[in-house]
């Protein structure tokens, strides 16, 4: 039989075309708005995956910059970080910060549990910041903190320390943003929150054994892999541009584009400074790698409160001065007592502090030195110390009172074997820790009885 390939072709393009015709018939029944808020719920949506990519990227920051006997305690705590933290932001924590009825302007009551579906977008895009802010304390408490007592300290960020700020500043109802205080995409909401909270922690449970030798002299303890940590660097680079660009809400009449190179501006000039300040100290005198990185992120959290509102000479100028006091404060802390392995609290404390100031400096509208007065800075003064107090003195009360009542700390035996074994009964790296832990602590039957004291 003779096949009609014309004949094949008309059908096959009938029955591709009758689907689109009538998909088109069924479009001229969508208003522009509908279509537009269909855009914009596709752009938040995609943002948030990209802030919730974040979590893999904070996981191999800390486990990179810590040692290796730890590493799968620190997966453990970022991914329970965002499992813990979306079940009690959407139990209380959503309610607390955009329930439908404010008190005060203090903290708002409704829509607990997501009793109202229509607001799941919302969810979802807050849930990933709420999970950020309570990973920062992770790294900065790493390699000798209780893995239960970090689970009775998680529900606690995710579920009130962190929504109280969300209410004060986005949600339009809360009393420091009618102050006047601008915090775009977080560097005091998020950043700020987590490292006074991580802050909080480290002054609780105290530093790492063999940090300080008996003079009180800062030793080195090495993480096990730059390779983990750079990559974990990028990653959260990369997902910084759902946490900033996504926080415009919008897609249609937002610029996207502008706000991803303020933010690229500010990552790069951090880094810079941050190696060149490295380079130029005498404790270093070598481009040094891990603050190199740090550097980086210090930028991105400076210009996440003013990545919509400042110029690109302005990020450029954010994100050096940012990595400038990262290093700064990263030596200095470690030579007043406070053992941070990672610098979450000078990346995101600090840094954080920098980026809100900033603000009021450097704000095309309502800046210093724009010509605006000090009206904008001295909004973001104010939300720099309430932020700050509530986060620290919150975090405090909840570490010491874990600490009594529950242990904050894992026993010395515990941390010296390391903190996989001990708590987890596992080695992120079986065939390597064979190789280097002491003969006494390779006995299963003796880390069994250990763990369970």
């Amino acid at each position: 039989m003779k096949k009609s390939y014309p004949a094949i072709v008309a059908v096959l393009g009938a029955m591709f075309l009758v689907g689109p015709l009538a998909t088109l018939g069924a479009a001229q029944e969508v208003s522009m708005s509908e279509l537009v808020s269909a855009v914009d719920a596709v752009w938040v949506v995609v943002a948030a995956i990209l802030v919730m990519f974040m979590q893999p990227g904070f996981a191999l920051v800390e486990a990179g910059f810590t040692r290796a006997k730890n590493a799968g305690n620190i997966i453990m705590k970022n991914f329970m970080d965002f499992a813990v933290g979306s079940l009690m932001y959407w139990a209380v924590g959503f309610g607390l910060a955009y329930g439908g009825v404010s008190l005060g302007g203090f903290l708002a009551y409704g829509d607990f549990f997501m009793s109202n579906p229509e607001r799941s977008l919302e969810w979802f895009f807050q849930v990933v910041f709420a999970a950020t802010a309570a990973t920062i304390v992770s790294g900065a408490m790493a390699e000798r903190t209780k893995f239960s007592a970090y689970l009775l300290y998680t529900p606690f960020i995710t579920g009130f320390i962190y929504p109280i700020v969300t209410h004060w500043v986005w949600s339009g109802q809360g009393w420091l943003g009618n102050l006047g205080y601008l915090d775009f995409a977080g560097s005091g909401v998020v950043h700020l929150v987590g490292g006074a909270a991580a802050l909080a922690g480290v002054l609780a449970i105290g530093p790492r054994i063999g940090k300080y030798d008996e003079n009180g002299k800062p030793q080195p303890i090495p993480g096990h892999s730059l390779t983990l940590g750079a990559l974990g660097v990028f990653i959260l680079w990369f997902g910084w541009y759902g946490f900033n660009a996504g926080s415009t809400l919008a897609a249609v009449g937002a610029d996207i584009a502008g706000i991803a190179v303020t933010t690229t501006l500010a990552a790069a000039a951090g880094a810079l400074a941050a190696m060149l300040a490295a380079w130029a100290y005498p404790v270093y005198g070598k481009p040094d790698v891990g603050l190199t990185l740090n550097g980086a992120l210090a930028g991105l959290v400076g210009i996440t409160a003013g990545t919509a509102d400042v110029s690109n000479l302005g990020a450029v100028i954010i994100g050096l001065v940012a990595g400038l006091i990262v290093v700064i404060s990263i030596v200095g802390l470690e030579r007043i007592g406070i053992d941070d392995p990672v610098g979450a609290i000078s990346v995101h404390g600090v840094a954080g502090i920098w980026g809100v100031l900033a603000v009021g400096l450097f704000a095309t509208e309502g800046g210093l030195f724009y010509g605006d007065g000090f009206a904008q800075l001295g909004a973001q003064a104010v939300g720099v110390l309430a932020i700050g107090l509530w986060a620290f003195t919150t975090s405090s009360i909840v570490f010491r009172v874990i600490a009594r009542i529950w242990g904050l700390r894992v026993t010395a035996e515990e941390e010296l074997a390391g903190l996989d074994r001990m708590e987890h009964g596992t080695d992120a790296y079986p065939e390597f820790m064979e190789q280097i832990a002491p003969p006494d602590l390779l006995d299963p039957v003796e880390s069994s009885v250990v763990s369970r004291r």
